[in-house]
């Protein structure tokens, strides 16, 4: 039987009430049949693999893989997950790094068959690292079949404190918040950004986010994400982002409705001679 989250509400309210039930409902899921086999598949026949044409060709570990950096959809896209395996990290203009979605930069560096002698899915370590993400992204998927928005809250909580612990500098920060899907769609949502923001110069873009971020937090460093109080406020916003997004939509179609019932009763008037 497959594992279904408790969910009772939508918006912020249904987010407090996540959080407050995560731990339970996460250790259901992971305790589901089919979770613990995938596990103990990955577990048992990960440290065999020593390239990606062998990953890619063993469906259960690739799906394994590839959900625990949230590119399960790619599953039946093996040419493609083989050719970001392989590429070389190292290399500015290799085709993993050309690539605007980061996480198959983080998903080649995870298993290095690009540029190590020994990948490291053969090292102590890996196995229970990776089967961890699996977990975290496995649960995120089913939150996100009843409310996409909870998925994307989760997965923010989780990336965003990553990438603001990480000794990197403020635009590598901000170049991967825009990199990855998860990520952006929350800070555009936040910010209520219109669809042409994408079409933007990419330093214009992090300029913008900047200094919306600033405006809501005081600051517009990423590195402030790793206080739970900034990352509440981002997620907060992005809530009530999507009420006003909803409410706007309701209003078109409304408006739109409104629009062809005038138009219908012009037309019969017009019939009708009068």
């Amino acid at each position: 039987m497959s594992f279904q989250p408790i969910l009772p509400l939508d918006g912020y309210v249904g987010w407090r009430f996540l959080q407050r039930t995560l731990d339970k409902q996460q250790e259901a899921h992971a305790s589901t049949s089919l979770s613990k086999r995938d596990q103990a598949y990955f577990r048992e026949n990960i440290a065999s693999v020593t390239s990606a044409e062998e990953l890619v060709a063993d469906r259960r570990l690739l799906n394994v893989a590839l959900t625990a950096f949230g590119l399960q959809d790619d599953l039946p896209n093996r040419a493609y997950v083989q050719k970001v395996l392989e590429s070389s990290h190292k290399d500015d203009s290799s085709f993993v790094n050309r690539l605007s979605d980061k996480r198959y930069l983080q998903l080649n560096k995870a298993f290095g068959f690009g540029d190590t002698y020994i990948s490291w899915n053969q090292l102590d370590g890996f196995t229970d690292s990776l089967l961890s993400d699996y977990r975290d992204r496995s649960f995120e998927v089913a939150v996100g079949a009843q409310n996409e928005s909870m998925r994307l809250a989760l997965a923010l909580e989780r990336d965003l404190a990553d990438l603001a612990a990480q000794n990197s500098s403020e635009a590598t920060r901000w170049y991967t918040i825009l990199g990855t899907p998860s990520m952006r769609r929350v800070f555009e949502t936040a910010f209520m950004l219109p669809s042409s923001f994408g079409a933007l110069d990419l330093d214009r873009q992090v300029e913008i986010l900047k200094t919306r971020t600033e405006k809501l937090t005081g600051s517009d460093e990423v590195a402030q994400f790793t206080d739970p109080e900034a990352m509440e406020s981002l997620i907060r916003r992005f809530f009530l982002g999507e009420q006003v997004q909803q409410i706007n939509a309701a209003t078109v179609a409304g408006s739109g409705a409104l629009t062809l019932l005038q138009q219908g009763q012009t037309s019969l008037r017009t019939v009708l001679g009068r």
